[in-house]
């Protein structure tokens, strides 16, 4: 499907995205890269930035922290409450992650830009999870309808 095509169909009002950005405080990022030159590590580290509590995860063993956070190897290991699930993993992974996201009852399922599963979300939603695909939350923390929080240190 062109990329025109998918942001016609996953298109969510502004007022959606920006609840669950001002909403959520705990963000597990399934598919973080410890690789600065990784676009999973650029969103990791503006979101962290931005104040959001950020739990990498990443099932290589030899990964044990990304910019000093502690890196889970699955949903299942983290040990405290998860708002959203942020995916960075190809999209066919999509649906059991959404199972393991509503395992851990997470408010939240944001698949990556390129990350969309339409049987993914509708499981996600039926459980009461909000649902977000193909976009990126870094993105959409600067458009114009989201004030960033510039008031914090870096």
């Amino acid at each position: 499907m062109p990329a025109t095509a998918l942001d016609e169909l996953y298109t969510y009002e502004s007022g959606y995205l920006d609840d669950i950005l001002r909403s959520v405080k705990t963000i597990a990022m399934v598919g973080a890269s410890a690789d600065k030159t990784k676009f999973s590590y650029g969103v990791l580290r503006v979101l962290h930035e931005t104040g959001y509590d950020m739990i990498p995860v990443n099932p290589n063993p030899k990964v044990t922290e990304i910019r000093g956070i502690k890196v889970y190897d699955s949903l299942q290991s983290i040990d405290r409450p998860v708002d959203m699930v942020e995916v960075f993993r190809p999209r066919e992974e999509l649906y059991g992650i959404a199972e393991q996201a509503i395992a851990i009852r997470a408010k939240v399922l944001w698949g990556q830009i390129g990350v969309y599963d339409d049987a993914a979300a509708k499981l996600a939603e039926d459980a009461g999870l909000k649902v977000v695909m193909n976009r990126c939350p870094k993105i959409e923390l600067f458009r114009p309808f989201w004030k960033p929080r510039l008031d914090l240190a870096i």
